[in-house]
């Protein structure tokens, strides 16, 4: 419907047009509209053939609106398909007959009205101006009419309207051409034609296609192909938009003689235009001339897109051959002048494209023609042409090369054809022979410069090309670099061309893939391949002449990329195609461009040029460098690409780019390379941290890439490497070991590569290393006998590396991980080739070692065994028995390093690889362990290798080999809970019995090789234990016992036997007779070195400097073991057969050592005993017989003299003696009164002898001896237990024996002889003794007899005389601990016994003051009578087991001790010279310290003293009191300031005794008697002083009294001020009876009666001189009558 209004709008617009002038119009476009009207549909309207004419009509009208109109509605009606064909004739005679072009006659006219026009209009004016104006107007309406003329010719081609009558199609294209040819067409007219007529023979050809059935979009468009960045892209191009028709026109079932209308139409059209082109006329198109270049434009496109009408229509072929060629070949002769528009470039480049297009794609069909084009083509070439037209032509032949399909074309229908001549041959021929040329050029430099400018900016998208050098259509200016550019880039294409056939041929599957393993024995049979192969045969050595000529003149980076993949294209073609001899000549010529190194020329010239004084050094810097330039760079990645892309099919040819990588390979590693943009030589340093210097990364990244991909090699192309690798290595050897300098460098330097590079191919293909194995290794071994000691490194390190690298894969790692797993078929093939690999691997060192007497290379071959097994150790599992068979043979090696390095290795087995061993190796490594173990060739392998049989044993015995551990722990486990209560020695046998019958579960074959092995291991330590070197022995002994005592737990009880008494008592005896029989004589120590003539030789310890001394050492170790043995396993041992005799030849061996041997060996064999005894006494485990030897023995070597005295022998007695100490302690629950009294006779006895042989000691070295020190630390450790209560009396007597006695007893010890009462708990044996005995000591019962014989028969006569204080001095405090300790009856009995020692202790200082013995004794007799004072505070009642005759005899003691003590010898001046300032003052303290007890602690407290032992004590604190009052005046004043001080202190103790305090809370029965006692003897002594005082005075007259006096009375007189008395102790005053009636009346604590005793004396100091004496006579007056009441009493009151 829309275009129903569109046209009816149309047809108002012209009716209204027409309205005036043409009313025909008018009234037809009316009624046109009234039918309109009626009609619905394109297809009615196309019935309706009134609408059309009403359309003509306005067409035929000369006006140009209605024709515009006109036109227009018959476009819209023709695009809508509704024209019927039948009204095709009359649109077209209509558009004939009314644009007519206008005549050349009227031209004429127009020109001769256009010249009159200007006197026109200078005559009319405006008037001719005006008719000018319209006649332009009509002009350029016309203009506008032919345009839309042309556009609706065009409409109709396009529309099913087109033309099917050759009238019409002809009077349709004559119109176009018609405007085209008639020059009065402005331009805008004739390009449209020109337009229209180009598109409307390509819609004719079109229809031709399509009614002919031909086949459409097969073909492309096949024009000229626009040349891309890179020539591999435009071979890319031309194969993407070529396809062959020789399979489809092979047959001829597609050619076709017979034509259809359109075919037909086509025909005369190509004919007619083969005819202009050729300067004729067109007789359909009834045109007579027309311009050659635009005919041959239009048919060089019908040639180039309508390849199928000339292939399959045989018409169309013929005027092809007969007509068109024969066109072409007239245009394309150039022996004559050409002149006219055939002479120019434009021309000459459509003749040679259309030549072009006809050898394109139609060479199959015309060879003889398409010969002749090339012939002519190739012709040209050498012909002295315009450089332009060779330019041309060279463009033509690029083409050809750079299309893959065409190229193949032509070369098998020429060149493959024997009866044509090779035109691809030629063709190569002379683009190379233009690219020469240019070497011969004056301009050669320039002309290469340009060529590279060209490949740049075509590289960048710019492409230089004769337009854009034309102006004005004129002759081309070309470049002769432009023609070098193109032929270069048309060898490149036949390279190219080459190379994608090649790949064509692959993936056709009639050549194998570089990936595919190499076949030298195939055969190319495929039509491609032999393609192929013809063309590279024919071609290569041309290309290559031309190709490295360009290479090695230019410098652009482009031109050379593009080169290089022309290179890499054709080198990588004539691998796959096997070509061997272009291959490698074509690698050869890459590997030249690669590295440059600087030839002898160049280095004599570069010396010559450099200053004198440099040349040295300028040689030295020459010698070695290596310029990389772009150009290498690139080179070198090219050839990396070929190596990775051929790497299956190199062959042979791996050894001309191995030379080059390993120069590659120095020149990265070489100082002086650098990069063409440094022009110096710099460090490696600055090279590395250098961004310019990427190229050398990339290129070491790229070599090592290389020989990684081995891995995706083929294994044959592997080996081909390899051998290539071998062999590089094997030219650059010859005269490695007789030349020097740089060329032997370089050679080292190749060999180097080759043995790197052969490792990492090696590690590359780990996974398939077997069939590798042999020919890497066989060359490095080869290396490794060189002469050349670098040689031999390099080979030695890649050999260490390829083992390590090989053991290390994950083919081993599973190995080890799948030992355990079930075996199957594949399992036992996958290790019968692990098993293979593993020994061919080993067997390569074992071959090194054993195959060479170099020392160097035999250790370079232990040093990889021990990398070997630091790394992969525990993945070998065939190999141990060769790696074990050489290190035994290394042991017996001469040279040190050898041994060395073979220990290193074992250690590494010994210390990790145990347990991958097999266990029939394992006897081979105790043995090789030996045989290192005693060597003398290096001390501490042999003392390492000790060590490393414990790991073994610890191996062995800890069940890794065959033992069941988790039976084993569940029975420790199971030992470990059984009940505490067991007895120590029950559970341990049982434990051992558990062992045992764990050892009896397990597979017997499992116990055997265990036993075995531990018992190999057990003879070899015995055997090294005779060994004569010290170090070795002591360590293969301590060893043995340290393995026996770490599992002996897991020996059988038939092992122990063995063990016993094949291994420890054998070691002992021999050890022991060594010691014995070995020489004293002292040895030199090893030499190391002469001084002054004179050897100079190692000093040795005088504790080992003899061999006897050394095996002393030895023994001691051994008895140490035997110690820890039995400690470890006594009870398990006791068990066994024969022991006991085992036992009493040990017990014998350590008498005889004590007594015989050097004091280490005593102390080891005391050690030895009391170990064992130690360990097992507290669990209960040590039978009583065994004690009672061991204190046998003690005893038996204390009563017998060792050989050696002195220092040694009381270090030997210490150790008894301390021994016995701490065996007491540990046992105390086996000892009984015999043993324990045996104990004590054993201690008294070293006493004895300790005192005669050290009897001045003390005065000499003013210390206790040694011996003695001991004693006294073991005395507080004897304490007898529960059990053994009665002993306490037998062990403190015994140390009361030791302190000082007296010579004579005194007075009232033989008053006190009497024996006092004892309980009924107590014997009156144990009494009487105590005084029957005349040093003091006592039996205690029947059982102590002997006790009592042993103690003291023999000591009494010593101790008789004993006069050491010092050991007094240090028992006294042993004493007083031990009696504290001991129990309350004991402590009862032994009382007296100890105040009376300590009191001859304490009285000593009168005859000794200095000495330290009577201080002692005086804090011991304090702690004791605190203790006791203390005991009974704290019980408040006497222990019923503790008669009192006991305690009075206790207390009489105590009371004859402060007696004689305090009066005799406190408070004294006693004559000391040595004491200082600071002792005295101590000694002071010392002596208040006693008084202050006895007054404070004793008479304070409530003791069970009867009332004259208090009475005693008081009055003796009252005779201290009186040293000052009692002295005559005169001798007062000489008296020393302490005797004052003393006196009164203890003046100060009775009025504390007196006093009473209201707060005291103390106050007792006792308290309330002492102060009775005391406040008489205090008022008594207190009336002697004022008395003396007073008389005192009054005789001196008018001198003054001493100091001390006045002190004395005035502390008196104040103290009685302040004492106040308790209302008990009030009745005791000397006072009146009534008096003390009245006082005692009153109930006044703070009552004063005591001054009234004294009330007479204070009346006589009331006249004393002393004004403080009177002033507290007045206060004391005072309080006297406060205590009458006599205060004054007022009058008024």
């Amino acid at each position: 419907m829309a275009l129903m209004a569109v046209l009816e709008s149309d047809l108002r617009a012209l009716s209204a047009e027409a309205r005036r002038r043409y009313p025909a119009v008018k009234d037809g476009a009316e009624h046109a509209i009234l039918k309109l009207r009626l009609l619905s549909s394109p297809s009615e309207l196309s019935q309706n053939e009134d609408i059309l004419r009403i359309f003509l009509m306005a067409c035929e009208v000369r006006n140009v609106k209605l024709s515009v109109i006109g036109l227009s509605c018959i476009q819209k009606l023709i695009s809508h398909e509704a024209v019927a064909p039948s009204a095709l004739t009359e649109i077209f005679s209509t558009l004939k007959n009314r644009y007519k072009p206008i005549p050349s006659s009227s031209a004429a006219i127009f020109a001769y009205t256009n010249s009159y026009l200007a006197i026109l209009i200078a005559e009319h004016g405006h008037e001719v101006f005006h008719i000018f104006s319209s006649l332009q107007h009509a002009e350029m309406a016309d203009e506008s009419i032919q345009l839309k003329t042309l556009q609706t010719i065009l409409i109709i081609f396009q529309s099913r309207l087109h033309p099917e009558n050759e009238d019409d199609m002809a009077q349709a294209l004559g119109i176009c051409l018609r405007f085209l040819e008639n020059n009065r067409s402005p331009d805008s007219v004739r390009n449209t034609a020109a337009a229209t007529f180009r598109q409307a023979v390509a819609l004719i050809f079109d229809h031709v296609v399509q009614t002919e059935s031909l086949p459409v979009g097969k073909f492309g468009s096949g024009g000229h192909i626009s040349r891309t960045s890179s020539v591999t892209g435009d071979v890319n191009r031309s194969m993407n938009h070529s396809e062959s028709l020789e399979h489809d026109i092979a047959s001829g079932s597609l050619s076709r003689e017979t034509l259809t209308k359109a075919g037909k139409i086509g025909l005369h059209l190509l004919e007619d235009l083969t005819a202009l082109a050729a300067g004729g006329s067109a007789s359909w198109l009834r045109v007579n001339s027309l311009q050659r270049t635009f005919v041959l434009d239009i048919l060089e496109f019908i040639l180039s897109n309508y390849v199928s009408v000339f292939r399959i229509l045989v018409s169309y072929q013929q005027v092809l051959r007969h007509q068109i060629c024969s066109l072409l070949m007239t245009s394309l002769r150039t022996n004559a002048e050409i002149e006219g528009e055939a002479g120019e470039p434009y021309f000459r480049r459509l003749v040679l494209r259309s030549v072009a297009h006809i050898i394109r794609h139609y060479s199959s069909a015309l060879i003889t023609e398409c010969e002749v084009f090339l012939s002519m083509l190739v012709k040209v070439t050498f012909l002295d042409l315009p450089l332009w037209h060779r330019i041309l032509v060279l463009e033509i032949l690029r083409g050809f090369c750079v299309e893959a399909r065409t190229l193949r074309i032509l070369f098998q229908n020429f060149d493959m054809n024997p009866k044509n001549t090779n035109v691809v041959e030629g063709m190569v021929k002379a683009l190379a022979r233009v690219v020469s040329s240019v070497q011969f050029q004056e301009t050669s430099e320039e002309s290469l410069t340009a060529v590279a400018g060209m490949f740049s900016s075509k590289a960048k998208g710019i492409e230089w090309s004769l337009e854009n050098d034309a102006s004005n259509a004129a002759v081309l200016v070309a470049s002769e670099a432009h023609a070098v550019t193109l032929a270069i880039e048309g060898l490149l294409g036949v390279v190219f061309t080459v190379a994608t056939l090649t790949d064509e041929a692959v993936d056709a599957g009639e050549l194998e893939s570089p990936r595919c393993d190499y076949d030298p024995s195939a055969k190319c049979t495929g039509k491609t391949a032999v393609l192929c192969i013809s063309m590279v045969d024919s071609l290569w050595l041309t290309i290559l002449d031309a190709l490295s000529l360009i290479l090695s003149r230019s410098q652009g980076e482009a031109i050379i990329l593009e080169i290089l993949k022309g290179y890499q294209a054709f080198t990588q073609a004539c691998g796959v195609l096997h070509a061997v001899e272009p291959l490698n000549s074509f690698l050869a010529s890459l590997c030249k461009f690669t590295i440059n190194f600087p030839n002898e020329a160049d280095r004599r010239s570069s010396v010559l040029q450099s200053p004198g004084s440099k040349r040295s050094e300028s040689s030295v810097d020459m010698k070695d460098t290596v310029v990389l330039t772009p150009k290498n760079v690139q080179a070198l990645r090219t050839l990396f690409n070929v190596a990775h892309r051929l790497h299956n099919v190199l062959g042979p040819s791996w050894v001309l780019v191995l030379e080059t990588l390993a120069a590659l390979d120095r020149a990265i590693h070489s100082p002086h390379a650098t990069t063409q943009e440094v022009s110096t030589a710099v460090s490696r340093l600055t090279r590395e941290s250098s961004g310019q210097y990427s190229d050398f990364n990339i290129l070491s990244s790229l070599n090592s890439q290389l020989f990684e991909s081995s891995a995706l090699m083929h294994i044959s192309a592997v080996k081909s490497l390899l051998s290539a690798l071998r062999q590089l290595s094997h030219q650059c050897m010859v005269g490695t070991s007789s030349s020097f300098g740089p060329t032997s460098s370089q050679k080292i330097g190749s060999i180097s590569f080759s043995v790197e590079r052969m490792i990492s191919i090696l590690v590359n293909n780990l996974h398939r290393v077997e069939p590798l194995w042999d020919q890497v290794v066989g060359h490095f071994l080869e290396l490794a006998d060189n002469s050349n000691h670098h040689l031999r490194n390099i080979a030695l390190d890649a050999l260490d590396q390829s083992i390590c690298a090989v053991l290390g894969s994950e083919q081993f790692q599973d190995n080890a991980s799948s030992r355990q797993h079930g075996t199957t078929e594949e399992v036992e093939t996958r290790k019968a080739e692990l098993k293979s690999l593993e020994c061919a691997v080993i067997s390569s060192l074992r071959i090194l070692y054993f195959s060479t007497q170099s020392t160097d290379v035999r250790a370079g071959a232990l040093k990889i065994l021990l990398h070997v097994l630091e790394r992969c150790g525990e993945k070998l599992h065939y190999s141990w028995p060769d790696i074990l068979e050489m290190l035994r043979s290394v042991a017996d090696a001469s040279e040190k390093d050898l041994v060395t390095l073979g220990f290193q290795s074992l250690r590494v087995i010994m210390n990790d690889g145990l347990s991958s061993i097999p266990a029939d190796c394992l006897h081979v490594c105790v043995d090789v362990t030996g045989a290192y173990s005693a060597q003398k060739t290096e001390l501490n392998i042999s003392l390492t290798a000790i060590g490393l049989l414990w790991t073994t044993t610890d191996f062995i015995a800890k069940g890794l080999l065959h033992v069941a551990a988790e039976e084993k722990e569940t029975e420790i486990l199971d030992l470990h809970s059984l009940p505490n209560k067991m007895d120590g020695e029950k559970r341990e046998e049982q434990m051992f019995n558990s062992f045992d019958k764990v050892n009896d579960q397990t597979p017997s074959i499992s116990i055997v090789d265990c036993d075995k092995l531990l018992f190999s291991v057990f003879l070899l330590l015995q055997k090294l234990g005779a060994d004569e070197r010290p170090e070795v022995r002591n360590s293969a002994v301590r060893t043995l016992f340290q393995t026996l005592g770490s599992h002996g737990h897991k020996l059988s009880k038939c092992m122990w036997e063995d063990c016993l008494w094949n291994y420890i008592f054998p070691t002992l005896d021999r050890a022991s007779h060594m010691a014995a029989t070995s020489s004293k004589d002292e040895s030199q120590g090893k030499e190391l070195g002469t001084s002054g003539g004179k050897a100079v030789h190692m000093l040795i310890h005088h504790s080992r400097n003899t061999a006897q001394k050394q095996w002393d050492e030895t023994l001691v170790l051994v008895l140490g073991g035997i110690a820890r043995l039995l400690r470890s396993f006594f009870p398990f041992l006791r068990n066994l057969n024969n022991f006991w005799s085992g036992w009493e030849s040990l017990l014998l061996f350590v008498k005889n050592s004590i007594l015989n041997g050097s004091k280490e060996v005593a102390l080891a064999a005391i050690n030895c005993l009391q170990t064992t005894v130690i360990s097992h006494s507290a669990k209960g485990n040590l039978p009583m017989s065994y004690l009672n030897t061991v204190l046998d023995v003690y005893e038996f070597v204390l009563q017998k003299s060792p050989k050696y005295s002195g220092a040694a022998a009381g270090k030997i007695k210490q150790e008894i003696l301390h021994d016995l100490g701490e065996l007491y302690v540990q046992a105390q629950r086996m000892f009984d009164d015999s043993m324990y009294t045996q104990l004590l006779a054993i201690i008294g006895l070293a006493i004895k002898q300790t005192m005669i042989t050290n009897e001045n000691y003390e005065s000499e070295f003013g210390h206790v001896p040694p011996v003695l020190r001991t004693i006294l630390e073991v005395f507080p450790l004897l304490s007898p237990t529960e059990q053994l209560s009665p002993m306490w009396l037998v062990l403190l007597r015994d140390l009361l024996q030791y302190l000082p006695r007296s010579d004579s007893r005194t007075e009232n010890e033989e008053d006190e002889a009497a024996q006092p009462g004892t309980s009924d708990n107590i014997s009156d044996v144990n009494v009487k003794t105590k005084y029957d005995t005349p040093n003091g000591t006592a039996q205690v019962s029947a059982n102590g007899a002997e006790a009592s014989s042993r103690s003291s028969g023999s000591i009494t006569t010593v101790t008789a005389g004993v006069n050491s204080h010092l050991f007094a001095e240090k028992l006294i405090s042993v004493l007083v601990d031990l009696f504290l300790q001991a129990p309350a009856v004991e402590k009862c009995i032994i009382y007296p016994e100890i105040i009376q020692n300590l009191s001859r202790c304490m009285t000593t200082r009168r005859d000794n003051p200095d000495s330290s013995l009577w201080r002692v004794a005086v804090e011991a007799f304090n702690r004791i009578l605190v203790d006791d004072v203390s005991n009974l505070s704290v019980s408040g009642k006497e222990d019923s087991k503790i008669s009192r005759p006991a305690r009075l005899r206790f207390w009489k003691e105590v009371a004859d001790v402060y007696e004689i003590f305090l009066v005799g010898y406190c408070g004294r001046a006693l004559s000391s010279n040595s004491l200082s300032a600071l002792a005295l003052n101590a000694d002071e303290l010392l002596e208040m310290s006693i008084i202050d007890i006895l007054g404070d602690k004793i008479l304070k407290s409530p003791i069970d003293a009867p009332n004259d032992i208090l009475q005693w004590l008081v009055s003796t604190i009252d005779r201290c009191a009186s040293r000052t009052c009692s002295l005559p005046v005169e001798t007062v004043e000489l008296m020393p300031a302490h005797c004052s001080k003393f006196s009164l202190a203890c003046l100060h103790k009775l009025f504390s005794l007196s006093s009473f305090d209201d707060e005291a809370k103390n106050w007792n029965m006792t308290r309330a008697e002492v102060s009775k006692i005391s406040i008489t003897i205090l008022l008594s002594r207190c009336e002697y002083i004022l008395n003396k005082f007073f008389i005192d005075e009054k005789d001196l007259g008018d001198r003054p009294l001493p100091t001390a006096r006045l002190e004395e009375i005035v502390y008196v007189l104040q103290e009685l001020a302040r004492l106040n008395i308790h209302s008990d102790t009030a009745p005791a005053l000397p006072l009146h009876p009534k008096l003390k009636s009245v006082l005692t009346g009153e109930e006044n604590h703070n009552s004063h009666p005591h001054l009234l005793v004294l009330f007479p004396s204070f009346c006589e100091l009331v006249i004393s001189r002393e004004y403080k004496v009177r002033e507290l006579v007045q206060v004391l007056l005072r309080i006297i009558t406060r205590e009458l009441a006599l205060e004054k009493i007022s009058i008024a009151g």
